[in-house]
């Protein structure tokens, strides 16, 4: 199932330490000091009951920086109450949410920073350098705590405030998806991922296939063939291959004839992941018109442990193809000779190259493919992408990647995605 394949609910970002990432230090250390004289220093300007409990807290979270224990970090969090109940002023709030910053990062206490957090940000003082990512950690926060319309107005006012970080463009569409508003999620993941690349940071493969799923359950058909291509572009790998090609085939509800080649492209990239495939394959080429490929097919199913030879439905295939090849194989230099003679039409030149693809002779089938295009009445892009099958399969990536970059229509999206596979095979991957 696609949903298997695309396995990737939940978080796609992950965050580090509060507590490091924001590198906040001391705020307010020398006026907090154990002298009262700094009290009167013009700025910050604390009040005197604030300075009064916030002195010993100070030097109480200094000393558990040195040697924290579980009850000393209990104290601590005992004080700051009294801290934050003292706070009764702009730069009082503001010292006090950076005191509720180290001790729920020396308790490891989300509750306690994100506290701290919003006392700095509701002071009014934070410097505007530092505000978005004080919004981007609230954020953090309401999100995993479920509070998504919170997180939400958070993350967006990080990123309004200039918070680069497409961690932020993550996360924010990640709220829409936790509450299956994919459509609305899907464009600022991809925001995200483009502008990560952009950047020349290579987007985690987690992030392509979150949006090529999002793509998926809103049948946008459009994303899915970018997407698609961009993950297997950036991760190449037999998984991906296997995801991206089924989503166009379901998404696109494509005829057989495009089906197959679409199914093709599966079995150069050895990604069959389940017995459906297989079947699709099969059902597609269809046993009477490509006996040698169904075969083939099936019995690379059955050494994958993926098809069982004597369910009906493949057992009759196998018993049609093998009735047939030998006639079929023994047909090829009739078909050639025919579709190489001055009055041949565009069927016959495409229905011979047809049948030496099925028997993997690419550099025949193009060549015969090749003189199908200058025919009338040649059905351009379904020959088009089968001489590009062709030439992929006769080493001609080059070539390849031309024909499928002429291919219009239903077929485009398909014809990306083997142009990416005939590049990726022009360079040695």
């Amino acid at each position: 199932m696609i949903a298997t394949r695309l396995a990737e609910r939940g978080s796609i970002l992950s965050r580090a330490a509060l507590a490091g990432a924001l590198a906040l230090g001391t705020v307010g250390a020398a006026v907090l000091g154990a002298s009262p004289a700094l009290a009167a220093a013009p700025a910050p300007a604390y009040s005197k009951g604030f300075i009064a409990v916030a002195g010993p807290l100070q030097q109480a979270i200094e000393k558990m920086k040195k040697a924290p224990d579980p009850a000393g970090i209990a104290a601590l969090k005992v004080q700051y109450q009294a801290v934050v109940a003292a706070s009764t002023n702009a730069d009082d709030k503001f010292a006090a949410g950076n005191f509720g910053i180290q001790i729920g990062g020396l308790s490891k206490d989300n509750v306690v920073q994100r506290k701290g957090i919003q006392l700095m940000v509701d002071s009014g003082k934070t410097s505007p350098d530092l505000l978005p990512k004080l919004h981007f950690y609230l954020g953090n926060f309401a999100y995993d705590d479920k509070d998504y319309a919170t997180a939400r107005t958070e993350l967006q006012a990080a990123i309004t405030g200039g918070y680069n970080s497409s961690d932020a463009q993550v996360l924010l569409a990640e709220t829409y998806f936790q509450q299956k508003q994919d459509k609305d999620g899907l464009p600022i993941l991809l925001k995200a991922i483009d502008s990560s690349v952009a950047a020349g940071t290579a987007a985690p493969e987690g992030w392509y296939r979150r949006a090529l799923g999002a793509a998926y359950t809103t049948n946008d058909y459009t994303s899915a063939v970018s997407i698609s291509n961009k993950l297997v572009r950036a991760y190449p790998t037999k998984q991906n291959w296997s995801a991206a090609i089924a989503v166009l085939r379901d998404l696109g509800k494509l005829p057989s004839q495009d089906t197959i080649d679409l199914m093709r492209l599966m079995a150069r990239t050895d990604s069959f992941a389940e017995e459906r495939d297989y079947g699709e394959f099969v059902q597609n080429a269809d046993a009477r018109r490509n006996p040698g490929e169904v075969k083939a097919v099936i019995d690379r199913g059955v050494a994958a442990k993926m098809v069982d030879p004597t369910k009906t439905f493949f057992a009759e295939a196998l018993k049609i193809a093998n009735g047939r090849i030998a006639s079929d194989r023994a047909s090829l230099p009739g078909l050639e000779r025919d579709a190489r003679q001055p009055n041949a039409n565009a069927a016959t030149l495409a229905g011979a190259g047809d049948a030496f693809l099925s028997y993997g002779e690419g550099t025949k089938a193009a060549d015969l493919y090749k003189l199908a295009l200058a025919k009338p009445g040649v059905d351009k892009q379904v020959v088009l992408t089968r001489l590009g099958i062709a030439q992929v399969d006769a080493g001609d990536y080059a070539g390849a990647q031309a024909s499928f970059g002429q291919v219009e229509g239903p077929r485009q999206g398909m014809a990306t995605l083997w142009a990416t596979y005939a590049a990726q095979k022009a360079a040695g991957k």
